[in-house]
């Protein structure tokens, strides 16, 4: 087993809205000066042929055909047609064909598009719904799919989980999608659905008087087989560290956003920690998670396997900051991606059975006050805390399909009391809706683990 870290922080100032917010789901709402508002010009294509489209040819996209195929044409499903497309004719017949198991392919439509010709992504956002984009890494070629979307004013979803593009995305197209009345979602996957809706659910814990003030997530992947990650999740690592100096460009060229006062006193935490409530050791690193999660909070701010496998872990880490700085460095990664992972990520992917072995688990360790009132009184150490869980199957290959089809699901049910247009986390979109309830219901749980109360003196009182 190996473990991640990354923590997550909110204020006492902001717990309201977020209880306010995501307790309820209006019809409408503004986030400060972000416009987002139901006062929009027509969609421009009112009669799409499809629901929902799902761009990309390969394996991996399979396994999101296989998810949706799950609820085509079922009576409480909202999901009455779908096609595939993708460059070549026959990898998608072959998704299809893994897809159906030992069934007969359904009669699924089969597009051609190519995100290296923008005619051919704007003839395919014209005949949908909704875009469910699979074709990574997204910084090479995301944001030609989302020019289309936008420009054609159907919506978007994708599974990435890359900083730069998401943030690029949305300081590009946010203004045009509100006009046009295209919703755009990045991270609707494993990436980083479970890491939103982690701490909403840790966040609901949290009755008055008690405030919660940090929340810190582990992650946890098992498996009784080897754990191999997708290539495309490679591929993003070793271009994310190629164009860090991008992403700070960006954040730099940006207003600065409203940040939240963190209440109470927390020290820093180590690179690499033992967390012996839930017996992981943790080796914390960059994350997508925090990012996506900072931006649903600066949205809503507006409104006013042990330590041998960290060490493992670390060494893949220290070979893609090494490398992923150089051109030759760069092309050893990516070509040879098993040497350099350390058996971490391989160009064929995982097994069947390496995927069906595997399984995560996300700690949540919220820690806070019993009283919203000792916050304020000088360097107050939080008496509080609350572990929750969220916990499914492998990351890659089965919850980021359970997860993308659910939220397209979502967008066809309820549309009409979703954002009408623009680019937002999935934190925003997704918060007020069912989503958690659609995930438990597919195989991904919430559990509340411990709450408890810590004395001054050291004993604890568990509830």
């Amino acid at each position: 087993m190996w473990t991640t870290n990354a923590a997550y922080k909110r204020n006492r100032t902001i717990l309201p809205k977020i209880l306010d917010y995501f307790g309820h789901h209006p019809t409408f709402f503004t986030i400060s000066n972000r416009a987002m508002s139901q006062n929009l010009s027509p969609n421009p294509n009112p009669n799409p042929t499809y629901d929902v489209i799902i761009l990309g040819a390969s394996g991996f996209t399979g396994k999101h055909v296989r998810e949706a195929l799950k609820f085509l044409n079922v009576p409480s499903s909202p999901l009455k047609n779908f096609a595939i497309a993708g460059r070549y004719t026959s990898k998608l017949s072959q998704a299809l064909q893994w897809a159906s198991g030992p069934n007969s392919p359904p009669e699924i439509p089969i597009l051609i598009a190519d995100t290296t010709k923008p005619a051919s992504l704007r003839h395919l956002a014209s005949q949908t719904k909704i875009i469910l984009n699979c074709v990574g890494p997204f910084r090479l070629y995301g944001e030609p799919v989302v020019e289309a979307c936008v420009d054609s004013g159907c919506d978007y979803l994708d599974i990435c989980g890359e900083p730069e593009f998401m943030e690029r995305m949305e300081v590009k197209y946010h203004d045009k999608a509100v006009v046009n009345g295209s919703l755009v979602v990045s991270a609707c996957g494993f990436d980083s659905i479970p890491a939103e809706l982690g701490w909403m659910f840790n966040s609901r814990q949290w009755m008055p008087p008690a405030i919660c003030s940090k929340v810190e997530a582990y992650i946890s992947l098992e498996s009784d087989k080897r754990i191999v990650g997708n290539l495309g999740t490679h591929e993003s690592a070793v271009l994310g560290v190629a164009n860090a100096d991008k992403l700070q460009e960006l954040r730099r060229s940006r207003p600065k956003r409203p940040r939240p006062v963190i209440p109470g006193t927390f020290p820093n935490d180590p690179m690499v920690n033992h967390l012996k409530k839930v017996g992981l050791w943790a080796v914390k690193l960059p994350s997508a998670d925090a990012t996506v999660v900072r931006r649903t909070l600066s949205c809503l701010a507006e409104d006013s396997r042990g330590l041998p496998g960290v060490v493992r872990f670390i060494t893949v880490g220290k070979f893609i900051a090494l490398f992923g700085k150089t051109d030759i460095g760069r092309w050893l990664l990516l070509n040879f991606p098993s040497v350099f992972s350390l058996g971490f990520f391989r160009k064929k992917g995982p097994t069947e059975d390496e995927v069906a072995s595997a399984t995560f688990k996300m700690w949540f360790v919220g820690q806070g006050f019993s009283d919203g009132s000792l916050a304020s009184q000088g360097n107050r150490k939080p008496d509080m805390e609350i572990i929750t869980r969220v916990m499914g199957p492998e990351i890659g290959y089965l919850t980021t399909p359970i997860i993308l089809v659910q939220c397209a699901l979502i967008f066809l049910k309820e549309r009409d009391n979703l954002p009408k247009g623009g680019v937002f986390p999935p934190g925003i979109v997704f918060g007020p809706t069912d989503l958690q309830d659609r995930l438990q219901q597919n195989g991904i749980s919430f559990d509340v683990i411990s709450k408890k109360t810590v004395y001054r003196h050291g004993s604890s009182l568990q509830f």
